[in-house]
């Protein structure tokens, strides 16, 4: 069997197999409603830390300094 020649109906079998096993697992996740979610945020008490980067830009003389 040549299986450059039957390369399109193997990925479509793949496909089928991924979609079916992303159905079926669906239901075992475990499901939160919105307040849950925002329960369990808050009860973390930590900020979430924000990083703020700031300073000028070079000039075009300033870039032709640097090494490449």
């Amino acid at each position: 069997m040549n299986i450059a020649k039957h390369m399109e109906a193997i990925f479509l079998a793949v496909v089928a197999v991924i979609g079916a096993t992303t159905f079926a697992t669906a239901g075992d996740a475990p499901q939160r409603s919105a307040p849950e979610v925002a329960a369990v945020a808050a009860a973390g008490g930590a900020a979430m830390p924000v990083v703020v980067v700031s300073a000028r830009r070079l000039s075009a003389a300033e870039k032709a300094q640097l090494p490449q």
